[in-house]
């Protein structure tokens, strides 16, 4: 009997590439690329509007101020929720929910809208965010699939990240977005952004055609990934070619004057009220249905409140400390304050016999349970208007951990999407019905 080599190498190299007209695209991982006997992991398998604006201030909110002492529809305001008593039938608070394996203290921000588990250990790679997730089924309504915007002083940040791990950044100057909104390029400018988006599909089109002589080289399991991968090739150049049939539309025009940005960044009221404001209008002329606001201040120098007298970092360190947790209950009260001004300002604008308000859930929270101690767990969480039954505190128990992206579920489903599923979550949130 002859002796028989068995190949340990893989048919195809990982680093295999598709390339088209000077750009490539990396490959999804075959089983062709496998070596022989080793296994890979199988793939797992409106008239009127509906918007999501989603925010996080990263620097936490004090869980005594602001969690309810009873459950139910008549629990007693917490002094933080006392701001927000003119909208206490627009909104649901939540305790006792967290993202199950996500932790790492101040690094768990980026995982807000992901759930992704364990962001502060090495060789973290982050998962698609829920405005990402969302905005790839119904983006291609707007001008603008989704909106991230940053309150800061950094220069990247976002909540928003793709289904590759890639972060979105946040734009920081109201300016830059207004501009972007409301602001019709001329021509040249138009047709060269045209021209950008062709070039786009063309590349794709060039790489899917090559991919063809990769079919007589794979078995049944990595053509059908590949006809997956492709299909979300093709899926983006549909996206690719609605957004240039954005580009020969006029944008939306406003009445409101362009804003000033606000160069001071102890300014984190002027700044927020700023970027809620931009919000606002990009939901208001409809030129988005998803928007992400995240308020980052690591390194942001005393807030700009009468009586602080330290940086908003070094106070959520406060070791229970009453003059410094003083200190920090003014500036998040006052953050709630804001918050309030921009419920306000949604109730206040009509939308087809209804309010801006009601056609859009806005999710208003932290990652931090205890910034004190950097704990992940019990996560201060409100939602409000959107087209739930509100009005009540869910209280879920707190070592329990009941999954946020529960909540995330039930979002998606009031934006019409059909999910049952998102990162670790375990069905729709209980207790929050849809009107």
């Amino acid at each position: 009997m002859k002796n028989v080599h068995i190949s340990t190498e893989p048919v195809l190299s990982r680093r295999t590439f598709l390339t088209g007209v000077g750009v490539t695209l990396a490959l999804p991982l075959l089983d062709a690329m496998l070596p022989s006997f080793s296994w890979a992991r199988p793939p797992v398998a409106a008239d009127k509007p509906r918007r999501m604006l989603s925010i996080i201030t990263n620097m936490g909110i004090m869980p005594q101020f602001y969690f309810p002492k009873d459950a139910g529809r008549d629990y007693e305001l917490s002094p933080y929720l006392e701001n927000l008593k003119d909208f206490r039938q627009d909104m649901t608070v939540f305790s006792g929910v967290s993202h199950p394996d996500v932790d790492g203290g101040h690094h768990s921000d980026i995982t807000w809208l992901t759930a992704a588990p364990h962001p502060g250990r090495g060789g973290f790679r982050n998962t698609i965010s829920l405005d990402q997730f969302a905005a790839e089924r119904i983006g291609n309504l707007t001008r603008f699939p989704s909106l991230p915007l940053l309150v800061g002083i950094e220069g990247k940040r976002s909540l928003s990240w793709t289904s590759s791990g890639v972060m979105i950044s946040g734009e920081k100057k109201p300016s830059l977005v207004f501009q972007r909104l409301f602001v019709q390029g001329n021509a040249r400018q138009v047709a060269v952004q045209v021209d950008r988006l062709r070039e786009g599909r063309s590349i794709l089109d060039a790489v899917a055609g090559r991919a063809k002589a990769l079919e007589s080289k794979v078995g049944v399991s990595d053509r059908e990934k590949l006809d997956q991968y492709f299909t979300s090739v093709r899926e983006l150049e549909q996206r690719l070619h609605k957004a240039e049939e954005w580009e020969q539309k006029p944008k939306a025009s406003v009445a409101a004057k362009p804003p000033e940005d606000i160069d001071d960044p102890a300014d984190l009221l002027g700044k927020s009220r700023l970027m809620y404001d931009m919000a606002r209008l990009a939901l208001q002329t409809d030129s988005t249905r998803i928007i992400t606001v995240f308020i980052e201040e690591d390194h942001n120098p005393k807030v700009k409140l009468d009586g602080i007298t330290q940086g908003h970092h070094s106070l959520t360190h406060h070791g229970n400390r009453p003059d410094v947790v003083g200190e920090l209950r003014h500036i998040e009260e006052a953050q709630f304050g804001v918050l309030r001004e921009l419920l306000a300002a949604l109730k206040s604008t009509p939308e087809q016999g209804e309010t801006l308000l009601d056609r859009t859930m806005v999710l208003y929270g932290t990652h931090l349970g205890n910034a004190n101690a950097h704990s992940n767990n019990n996560l201060p969480v409100l939602i409000a208007g959107g087209g739930f039954k509100h009005g009540q505190h869910l209280a879920f128990k707190e070592k329990q951990d009941y999954p946020l992206p529960n909540l995330f579920v039930s979002m998606l489903q009031r934006l019409g999407l059909e999910v049952d599923r998102f990162a670790s979550s375990t069905g729709t949130i209980r207790g929050l019905e849809m009107t």
